[in-house]
């Protein structure tokens, strides 16, 4: 699968590209050559994004999310072609995946005759930031020493003491609360540097 590529000069004058750009344009160039399991590792990356967009900010029930999930990553696969630019494969999906929930949504006003002009366009905007944040977060967190991984989930996800995890680990409670600290601050560090705005994806959502 070949798209029209920039010439070194285009190149040259795009800003430095965060990480997570950098990662997702490898990505997404793998994907044009064909290869299979850069396809399946595009799926696993922005599955959960496309799910929580689905479910928590257009409040679609599981079927219906379901449907929009499948109909999300056929039409990346069929039209990658249209994304100009490799790094902006987030914001693509994003816009695609909230076209699709809204056209989900005015499919269901018509079956059961409501009013499709009371439908709401978006949901709230602070739910989109959130489900944003919620992923910068996770995306953030795999980049962490597996050590940091491990006892930020313990401590914030399962909601585990200091005691019960120096316990697991065979540390002082003092030493579970100076590493937590510690790896906090490069959870900072890591989802600062993930924290611009996104790029334009140069490509037509339909």
């Amino acid at each position: 699968m070949e798209a029209p590529r920039d010439d070194g000069e285009a190149a040259a004058r795009r800003p430095e590209l965060t990480g997570a750009e950098a990662s997702d344009a490898a990505l997404v160039a793998r994907c044009r050559t064909g290869d299979d399991n850069a396809w399946r590792e595009l799926v696993d990356r922005f599955s959960r994004y496309v799910y929580a967009i689905a479910v928590q900010g257009f409040r679609l029930p599981q079927q219906d999310a379901e449907d929009v999930f499948q109909e999300v990553f056929t039409r990346v696969y069929e039209r990658l072609d249209s994304l100009r630019e490799d790094e902006a494969i987030r914001p693509w999906i994003a816009q695609l995946t909230r076209r699709l929930c809204i056209d989900r949504l005015r499919g269901g006003a018509r079956e059961s005759d409501a009013d499709i002009d009371e439908l709401p366009e978006v949901p709230a905007e602070d739910e989109l930031t959130a489900i944003e944040e919620a992923f910068d977060v996770h995306e953030a967190m795999a980049e962490l020493p597996e050590n940091c991984q491990q006892i930020l989930d313990r401590f914030f996800a399962r909601d585990e003491s200091y005691r019960t995890i120096g316990d697991q680990l065979g540390l002082p409670p003092g030493t579970i609360a100076s590493r937590i600290s510690r790896c906090l601050d490069k959870l900072r560090d890591t989802f600062e540097g993930r924290n611009v705005p996104p790029a334009a994806s140069s490509g037509q959502v339909t």
